[in-house]
Formats: structure tokens, sequence, C-alpha cells
């Protein structure tokens, strides 16, 4: 099973990167976790998580060929 992650904003300066996939995740909290080991200063910024492009809160399973993005707060004008 192999999920892709986006990051956009200030997130792609944390990951060093603004796509990358995961394999072996079963839900969005195990793939946070995942991304914490990997990337641990990300658990100083805020950000909402979307599953193929819609907003989520909480936790949710995930599937092969899912898109999760991270997304920092952002503003419009």
């Amino acid at each position: 099973m192999e999920i892709k992650v986006l990051f956009f904003g200030v997130l792609t300066e944390v990951t060093g990167c603004n796509v990358k996939y995961y394999a072996n995740v079963s839900s969005v909290g195990d793939l946070r976790l995942r991304i914490q080991d990997d990337y641990p200063e990300i658990v100083h910024y805020n950000y909402m998580i979307s599953l193929n492009q819609q907003l989520i809160n909480g936790e949710s399973a995930l599937n092969n060929g899912d898109e999760v993005a991270f997304l920092p707060p952002f503003a419009g004008g």
C-alpha cells in the first residue's frame, strides 16, 4: 500500500520536499506519527490535513493510492 503525501507552504521547508510517498500506513494517525519520526520539528507548526482533497478532522483510514496533504494556515485577499 502506498500513500502520496503533499506538503505546502512552510512545511516544504520543514520537510525539504513537497511530495513524499509512504508505504504500509493504515490511518492518518499512523501517517502523522511516521512524519513526526522523519521530521520531528513539524510538531512546532499548525496545519490542517486533507484526504483526497477533502479537509478532515480526526482519524481516517487510508487506502492504497490515497493522497494526503499537510496544509499550513493560509490567508487570502
